[in-house]
């Protein structure tokens, strides 16, 4: 028999070679066809005398990356459409749904014969819990095999066995650890955990596995063995005793309880490790089910899965544009942030004219650059020939002719509206045509910036974060005149550097940098009111924020702060910023000179390693501090993520952001909003408009106009709208861009 996603070779010795090999796909994913396949292999190697055991394997570069977007995608509609029926009809049939695939992998477990499972790249999710369900793990010796369970991050949990398998594998502090964080393994880790029997040179791999055939694995899972232990004893044992009782507390302590995902893994393995594995599998199935029914289960699903895949595989690219082949990069500006875009851009194999004023600045540029391969190669993620040829491919000069031949020519000078005039001037007397412009401006309108360009046609802004080479995201602003070309340019270089693109329109921060103002602006206000600068900080984290304002005002400089406040009252007038806060940081910046980490003091005490930074004591005398007990932490929390909302609205409203989905990724990978929420945009729609519009009335009285609901949201609270459904990314409009 024939399959479409798999071939099946059998050997003398009767064993199944199983090759995953998807066509037309970089990557294999589980859909509903390759199950319904895998399942049919498996009746027939059963069935079939002359086959005394399987190997299963990939035949791509990577294992698999587990499900497919249409397979996640149907499960959420199927729910939908039935819930509107009758919700507990629903919700027996999306419980039968979810156990499809966990039961194909008990009937592999259970079919008679060995299976063994031969990794040969990435494993992640579904991919990895069929192997767990494989009598025999094999994996190749090679840093791009990873092994992980990072259901989690997307706000599910391994619900096909995983929790079960894992914690009959390992220690359940190990499983505990590797589900809830969602961390990657690498082969030497797994095989540490039990999870692998053997780690082999990869030319070695099938034949390793096919020789635990022939070497008479037994076809039985350790769990359906008489006389079977858990790893370290089980539930009611001492060292369960301590690990128990602490697990939900510092689950909580990393979380906020904020991912009901989370805390599913503790009561799955908790539970399932009481009873037998037939009864802990259906346990998992129905926490699974109850996840999945739950709005950070959908909105994570829908932005950091989704979302996410759609953008990254060119969703805002335009339509008709051929495909780019970058032959020469230039970056103009060898400093800390144009040696990173060097980097990475080399890091995806197109060559560099890296420019600055002299030699000397350019290598030093380069340097930098040197510096960052030094510690991937420290880290193993580069051998010491893949760093020297990255290091290779960029070219430090002094000569804007070097750019003569460039694809795309990246500025990242000074921010500062003269000195980048004067690039854009030096640039364009040696740019060829058809090449683009792109200006890395984190804070300057990209339409001004473009007067000064010949062709603003092929101007565009690629605003980078940083750090660049962990920051996943890039905003690729257009100016008024930009073009389809610049836009298709500037997505190609965007998806080659294997970054996010998210897309915006021409304003004062664009759209990220204006989100975090809000952030920064309200903890600000509320030093000014005299909350205890620790509990701003703590409410922050408490929301779901990865850092409190406090710091991340330290990371970006206080002094640029200063400067963006000082540049909006000279371009909007005094009215624009609220003069508390111009007093506030002002005093901080020239008075006590606290810039920040850079200087080593800012709101935070920055001591010589080992030592932790601390916030600043004398903060406490600016203002008259209220008690802790006449504090509601809850409406510090409102309050973070409903100013940072309501700026992501207006964005909306105002034409900067018109696809939701870039919004909720924006604000997520941008600077970390909230990613049980799924972003600025689904907190909203997950409240419903009409909760957060009264939500921010009550605090427009109670803190200030700044939380005023726009006429937009006031609009969609009547009309009971929500964000994904007024502004549809799968609507004409989008699918015609």
């Amino acid at each position: 028999m024939s399959y479409q996603n798999f071939t099946v070779e059998t050997d003398a010795d009767g064993i199944a070679l199983v090759t995953w090999d998807m066509p037309e796909k970089s990557m294999n994913v589980f859909t509903a066809e390759v199950l319904e396949e895998l399942a049919a292999i498996l009746d027939a190697t059963v069935a079939d005398d002359a086959v005394k055991g399987v190997v299963f394997t990939s035949g791509k570069s990577t294992f698999s990356g587990g499900a497919d977007l249409s397979m996640i995608r149907s499960m959420f509609s199927f729910y939908n459409a039935e819930k509107a029926k009758d919700p507990d009809v629903a919700a027996a049939k999306l419980f039968e749904l979810v156990g499809r695939m966990s039961g194909l992998y008990r009937r592999i477990e259970t079919n008679g014969k060995p299976w063994v499972a031969a990794i040969n790249g990435t494993c992640m999710g579904g991919a990895l819990e069929l192997s767990l369900a494989c009598h025999g793990r094999v994996a190749a010796d090679g840093k791009n095999v990873k092994l992980a369970l990072p259901e989690v991050k997307v706000g599910i949990f391994p619900g096909a066995g995983g929790t079960q398998r894992v914690a009959r594998l390992t220690d359940a502090q190990s499983a505990l650890q590797m589900m809830t964080t969602g961390q990657s393994l690498t082969p030497q880790r797994a095989r540490a955990m039990n999870l692998l029997h053997q780690v082999v040179p990869a030319d070695q791999l099938i034949e390793a596995a096919k020789q635990m055939i022939r070497d008479g694995l037994k076809p039985v899972a350790p769990w359906d063995e008489r006389g079977f232990k858990v790893p370290g004893g089980g539930i009611w044992t001492p060292a369960a005793a301590q690990l128990w009782p602490a697990a939900p507390a510092i689950l909580r302590r990393e979380t906020a309880g904020n991912y009901p995902a989370a805390l599913a893994i503790l009561k799955c393995v908790y539970e399932g490790l009481q009873v037998p594995f037939d009864t802990a599998l259906r346990i998992e199935q129905r926490y699974f089910t109850e996840i999945l029914r739950t709005k950070e289960a959908f909105a994570m699903i829908r932005s950091l899965f989704i979302s996410m895949q759609e953008l990254g595989k060119g969703a805002r690219r335009p339509a008709g544009q051929p495909k780019t082949e970058f032959k020469k990069v230039g970056v103009v500006g060898a400093g800390f942030m144009g040696a990173a875009v060097a980097y990475v851009t080399a890091a995806a194999g197109i060559p560099v004219a890296l420019v600055d004023r002299d030699q000397e600045a350019a290598e030093k540029g380069k340097a930098h650059a040197g510096e960052t391969v030094k510690a991937a190669v420290g880290k193993g993620r580069l051998t010491t020939d893949e760093g020297n040829a990255l290091l290779d491919l960029i070219t430090p000069t002094a000569d804007y002719g070097a750019l003569s031949d460039a694809t795309l020519v990246i500025e990242a000078v000074f921010e500062d509206r003269d000195v980048k005039k004067a690039v854009i001037e030096k640039v364009e007397a040696v740019l060829p045509d058809g090449a683009v412009f792109a200006s890395n401006t984190s804070t300057l309108p990209i339409t001004g910036l473009a007067k000064n360009a010949k062709r603003p046609v092929d101007f565009i802004g690629i605003h980078f974060f940083s750090p660049v080479e962990k920051m996943m995201l890039t905003e690729v602003i257009l100016g008024k005149e930009t073009g389809d070309r610049a836009l298709a340019v500037a997505l190609d270089y965007v998806a080659k550097i294997r970054k996010t693109p998210i897309v915006v329109n021409d304003t004062r921060g664009f759209y990220v940098n204006r989100c975090v103002l809000r952030y920064m602006a309200e903890s600000y206000n509320m030093l000014v009111e005299g909350v205890p600068p620790v509990m701003i900080e703590n409410a922050a984290k408490f929301a779901g924020m990865p850092v409190g304002p406090l710091a991340l005002n330290d990371e970006v400089a206080i002094d640029l702060s200063l400067k963006i406040l000082k540049a909006t009252v000279a371009d909007l007038g005094e009215k624009a910023v609220d003069p508390r806060h111009l007093d506030l940081v002002t005093r901080l910046v020239e008075t006590e000179d606290r810039l920040g980490r850079k200087n080593g003091k800012g709101f935070y005490d920055y001591p010589p390693k080992p030592a932790k930074k601390s916030l600043w004591p004398e903060l406490k005398t600016f203002y008259p501090q209220k008690k802790p007990e006449d504090v509601d932490i809850e409406v510090l929390k409102e309050r973070f993520l409903a100013t940072i909302a309501l700026e992501a609205a207006r964005t909306i409203e105002e034409g900067i952001v018109t696809d939701p989905r870039e919004a909720d990724v924006g604000s997520i990978l941008g600077f970390g909003f909230a990613p049980y929420t799924g972003g600025a945009l689904s907190y909203i729609d997950g409240m419903g408009v009409k909760a957060f519009v009264a939500l921010c009335e009550k605090l427009s009285e109670d803190y200030g106009p700044h939380f005023r609901p726009t006429p937009l949201l006031k609009e969609m609270a009547e009309k009971d709208e929500t964000f994904y459904g007024r502004f549809d990314p799968y609507g004409p409009k989008h699918l015609a861009a």
